[in-house]
């Protein structure tokens, strides 16, 4: 059938142009006589392909100096337990939590000290960001966290919270390289990178130097500490080489594209489109309010589960797939992310026009 649309949330839809050069670069790598899936990681091929991913990446997010790139392994659910394990000095630390993905780590942070539910936005099954210009930030936290854009549930901080001087700590899985970020309001910045940059298997962390050290929690495994990891330059074990490569790829595939600047532009522009159908249509509405909306995940619902379950087949079958919401709130959702081409999204909302009125 071709390639189809990938609604995805993750692992999500990757640009063709890398997923064709890399079926080029298969069999044999820049002529060395081996793919990179086979390739020592202690290579000077390897090497080369890992410190360039890390030079792109500091060059698209102006990362300063005094900031760390770790390419690591075990998803972003991991370092709900690295950050408590390597952060927390004093015991305590502050969460927002604004979908699933925030009060697991949450909830794993309890496991490691007191951690604090500071601000939720719960009770409206998450369908909004809380304010947080003024929050009882503990004196003595030693982090206040968010995930920046909750997935799930299709909401983004589009304001950082006051942390009143404390470092702040972002999961930002997936919005990750959607639009530029200031690196230096961040102790911490993390996300899994198959939403947005590749494929499952890598996390990226860029974390500031004076928070990478050896007098981390007691119990803490070797794996899990910063500076072990900082210290070797992600090679400490064998890391996720093809995944990393991949990575690398979609970094120069955005410089390309002319930077985040340009990305957040296309990706206003998408999310636009979707949205607006969204507010005028009769018979499929958007779940977050106008102000926290992601530019990366888009939830909605027509209101009755047969009619959305009728709309997912109809759509899967004209080659949209991936529509259905995650399993917690049900519904319809489609993520946009940077690979989403801008006619993917005109043709979708082409299609639920033609949806509405049949079903209308």
């Amino acid at each position: 059938m071709g390639r189809v649309y990938n609604f995805s949330a993750g692992p999500a839809v990757l640009p063709e142009e890398v997923l064709q050069e890399a079926a080029a670069e298969m069999m044999d790598y820049k002529g060395c006589g081996m793919s990179v899936m086979e390739m020592s990681h202690r290579s000077k091929e390897f090497d080369n392909i890992i410190k360039e991913a890390e030079q792109d990446l500091r060059d698209l997010l102006n990362i300063p100096d005094n900031y760390k790139v770790l390419f690591l392994q075990g998803g972003a659910s991991q370092q709900f337990s690295a950050i408590p394990m390597n952060l927390m000095k004093n015991g305590v630390a502050d969460y927002i939590v604004t979908g699933q993905w925030a009060k697991k780590a949450y909830q794993e942070a309890c496991r490691y000290g007191k951690a604090v539910k500071v601000a939720s936005s719960e009770d409206k099954t998450f369908s909004y960001i809380p304010d947080c210009s003024d929050l009882p930030i503990d004196d003595d936290a030693d982090y206040v966290y968010i995930c920046e854009n909750n997935t799930i549930y299709g909401t983004k901080f589009k304001t950082l919270p006051n942390t009143k001087g404390k470092t702040l700590v972002a999961d930002v899985s997936s919005c990750f390289l959607s639009e530029p970020m200031d690196v230096t309001k961040y102790g911490v910045i993390y996300g899994g990178v198959q939403k947005n940059i590749g494929p499952a298997g890598v996390v990226i962390v860029i974390i500031r130097e004076d928070l990478i050290r050896d007098d981390v929690m007691e119990g803490t495994p070797t794996m899990l500490k910063y500076k072990t990891q900082a210290d070797a330059g992600s090679l400490y074990n064998t890391p996720p080489c093809y995944g990393i490569y991949i990575c690398g790829k979609v970094f120069k595939w955005l410089k390309k594209q002319g930077g985040l600047e340009a990305m957040k532009e296309r990706n206003e522009k998408k999310a636009k489109i979707l949205y607006d159908f969204l507010d005028q249509s009769k018979l499929f509405k958007g779940t977050v309010v106008k102000e926290d909306r992601s530019l990366m995940n888009v939830p909605f619902v027509t209101g009755d589960k047969d009619m959305d379950a009728k709309f997912i087949a109809e759509a899967t079958a004209a080659g949209f797939v991936n529509l259905k919401g995650h399993r917690t709130v049900g519904g319809m959702r489609a993520s946009i992310y940077n690979a989403m081409p801008i006619e993917g999204v005109q043709k979708l909302v082409e299609f639920m026009e033609k949806f509405e009125k049949e079903n209308a």
